[in-house]
């Protein structure tokens, strides 16, 4: 392969490469040491077509969920079974691995604008910028962009557009679907808001129990299921519909989390 090979959108994926392999790298003690990360459904990332996947998922931090996808993702392909173990799987990672990010995010520092060379598919929100609500078109470059990303590869989004849970999916992930008719694989994380800060750089707690579930596609009729219907099904399936939502004091809440805290088996592994 030609050390100067660019993806479509051009980036070096020589570069690309190597960035992947520090990233992971560096972040691989946050879901092994640190804190750990028990994944359930490795198997239906091996069984993937090599394009045209589209991985909803709900969103808990800036950087911390999508590097986890990364290592799952590549740890899976190289046979791993629901573990991280062995951090040799980095070496060679699947280089066409998007995900869908505001471009403002990705703008905001030297750290941000690297994580966007190793896969980022910036787009501009309509709904929020610069902190405050606005209404605007959808850029139909941001669309071509999508497509072109499941054209090459897999991609990663977050339907809901904020790290706020139970937030209503964005309209827009449903289009794309119907438009692209890609496999819709969701997946369901957990313990990140209590691990990292918002942005997903820092630690905030160690030995918390981080969860991620990989789910069998989604059963999408693309000619036939309306927006509505599509969104209804994101909803289920990354467990953020509201009949998910159990109002609770806050009190029986962090109880609630002083225990998921509490189910590890980190320690034993040693």
């Amino acid at each position: 392969m030609p050390i100067f090979k660019r993806n479509p959108f051009g980036h070096i994926l020589f570069v690309k490469r190597w960035l992947v392999r520090i990233i992971g790298v560096v972040s691989h003690g946050r879901y092994r040491r640190f804190n750990e990360l028990q994944i359930e459904g490795s198997e239906i990332i091996r069984d993937l077509p090599p394009t045209n996947v589209l991985f909803v998922s709900n969103h808990q931090t800036y950087f911390a969920d999508v590097a986890a996808m990364y290592h799952v993702f590549n740890a899976s392909l190289k046979g791993r079974v629901d573990s991280l173990k062995n951090i040799g799987y980095i070496w060679n990672p699947k280089l066409n691995i998007y995900y869908v990010a505001a471009s403002e995010t990705m703008k905001s520092g030297m750290l941000p604008k690297i994580f966007a060379y190793v896969g980022s598919v910036s787009i501009d929100r309509t709904w929020r910028a610069k902190g405050k609500d606005v209404n605007r078109q959808v850029k139909m470059s941001d669309i071509s962009n999508i497509k072109k990303a499941l054209d090459d590869g897999w991609v990663i989004t977050f339907p809901q557009g904020t790290t706020k849970p139970f937030k209503p999916i964005r309209r827009g992930t449903a289009h794309i679907i119907k438009t692209c008719k890609p496999i819709v694989i969701p997946i369901v994380i957990d313990g990140f808001r209590r691990a990292y800060d918002k942005k997903g750089l820092m630690i905030k707690k160690r030995n918390v129990l981080q969860s991620m579930v990989i789910k069998e596609p989604l059963e999408i009729d693309y000619e036939n299921d309306t927006i509505d219907e599509i969104v209804k099904k994101i909803e289920f399936g990354i467990e953020q519909h509201p009949s998910f939502l159990k109002v609770i004091s806050a009190a029986e809440y962090k109880k609630q989390e002083e225990e998921l805290d509490k189910q590890r088996t980190f320690w034993d592994m040693y």
